[in-house]
């Protein structure tokens, strides 16, 4: 069966104490056909050229500051990727794509944070791959370099925000109008697959600059709609805004 291809807005530690934004995770999870393996992209890696991080049990990262010690504490111990690293290095190779390897780079919370929600039991092998570049053309390319994957059971999932500007806060349940502007803008374009105005949203999107201040966080879309084809379906497993202008959308291809 061939897997769907994801973006997921990943949340903050703190989501780990909210059950109702853990459920909407697991919910989804559940939802999917069993991956063999798990494939991320985050947007709290940026290496250049692309690299791959530890395939065997390897400390978290916790790369966020100022949370209580709880947080510091939490454990995503999945089963080693050896294989999973194999493969995704004979696609590069296949491709002529530069890479290089990074084993002792645990996961950062763009991939803790959701997969804790998604595969609680943390019995799937995961490989974090970086974030080699921040055009989307180039990342449209790793994507279709790496879709192969999905007809092996392979599940790729893209971690980041439509919407991250940590700058700009609004009171929580007061959507800031820049960022519902640009959210349902994404998503229409996406149901669209309008894909070339997607790649100029820089120039075409309204609310932009507000909404993506820095691109890090939107970017990984463009891994997933790179491994995505035309036949599959768009939908949006999960929808919403916390603290007024960070959107929850969450895409799922196939």
């Amino acid at each position: 069966m061939r897997m769907p291809v994801l973006f997921v807005a990943h949340g903050n530690p703190l989501m780990l104490d909210l059950p109702h934004r853990m459920q909407q995770l697991t919910t989804w999870g559940q939802a999917l056909p069993r991956p063999r393996g798990v494939v991320v992209i985050s947007a709290h890696w940026q290496s250049n050229p692309l690299t791959l991080g530890a395939s065997s049990p390897t400390p978290l990262i916790y790369d966020f500051y100022g949370f209580p010690n709880q947080y510091y504490q939490r454990q995503y111990s999945s089963p080693p990727a050896t294989q999973l690293a194999v493969r995704v290095r004979q696609l590069l190779q296949s491709n002529v794509a530069p890479y290089q390897e990074q084993p002792e780079r645990g996961f950062d919370h763009g991939v803790w944070v959701p997969l804790i929600g998604f595969y609680p039991a943390a019995d799937i092998p995961v490989l974090q791959l970086s974030l080699p570049s921040e055009d989307p053309q180039t990342l449209l390319e790793l994507g279709k370099m790496l879709a192969p994957l999905r007809d092996e059971g392979i599940l790729i999932l893209t971690s980041g925000y439509l919407t991250h500007n940590l700058r700009q806060w609004t009171e929580d349940g007061v959507i800031a109008p820049w960022a519902a502007e640009f959210d349902s803008w994404i998503a229409s374009r996406l149901l669209a697959g309008d894909r070339q105005s997607l790649i100029l949203y820089q120039q075409l999107a309204p609310g932009v600059r507000q909404s993506v201040p820095t691109p890090e966080h939107l970017v990984p879309l463009f891994v997933a709609m790179g491994a995505s084809a035309a036949a599959d379906r768009v939908s949006f497993p999960i929808t919403g805004f916390e603290f007024g202008s960070f959107s929850h959308r969450s895409v799922q291809f196939g």
